[in-house]
């Protein structure tokens, strides 16, 4: 296979993930197996976290890292079992490594399945946190679940969307290499030096 050849079909198979739907899938891949924004109840039983700071970061959501300190933030969770919703529910969320409490809901019902916490003021503070979600069985017994986030570190450019421009920066020279004879022939003379 001649370098043009291998050149033309690498570029193809690029392009081809980029219109691939499982890679902008949410945590990266298609399906709740790789989703990184889930807090596990038991084995194989869900509830999906995301956090909002809509007056921040408008139309923006996150998970593990919330960028903005002092600003309204609101964690949305969703049950993914439906015998969750019979059950009471307790969230609280604290500093660590302290473990200061900075916000607490005492547990109650929510029947829809979606339970939307306001943290008016959000975190004050840089650095990491915990959620704690507590649901009670009929019987007394509790389910605990928790899962951490940072706070504060700003918006950061993901490793997925640096990524995305080296894609679309080699869909671009691969575009130039058909397009121009002259630096078709610059790159050949580069890869036939590599070769030899």
């Amino acid at each position: 296979m001649n370098t043009a050849t291998l050149f033309k079909k690498s570029g193809l198979a690029l392009l081809g993930l980029v219109f691939s739907a499982s890679i902008w899938a949410h945590g990266g891949a298609a399906g709740t197996d790789t989703d990184q924004c889930k807090f596990e109840l038991e084995p194989n039983h869900w509830i999906h976290y995301t956090a909002y700071q809509s007056k921040t970061y408008p139309g923006q959501d996150f998970c593990g890292s919330l960028p903005a300190l002092n600003t309204l933030t609101q964690l949305v969770f969703d049950y993914q079992d439906m015998k969750y919703r019979d059950m009471a529910v307790e969230f609280e969320v604290t500093k660590e490594p302290e473990g200061t409490r900075v916000f607490f809901e005492e547990a109650k019902k929510h029947k829809s399945g979606t339970v939307p916490l306001n943290l008016p003021n959000g975190v004050a503070e840089k650095g990491k946190y915990l959620i704690h979600i507590t649901l009670l069985k009929d019987d007394g017994s509790r389910l605990d679940a928790h899962m951490g986030f940072t706070a504060g570190a700003g918006e950061a450019t993901s490793t997925s969307t640096y990524g995305l421009y080296a894609l679309f920066a080699f869909a671009g020279l691969y575009v130039l290499y058909l397009s121009s004879a002259g630096f078709k022939r610059q790159v050949d003379g580069v890869l036939n030096k590599i070769k030899a």
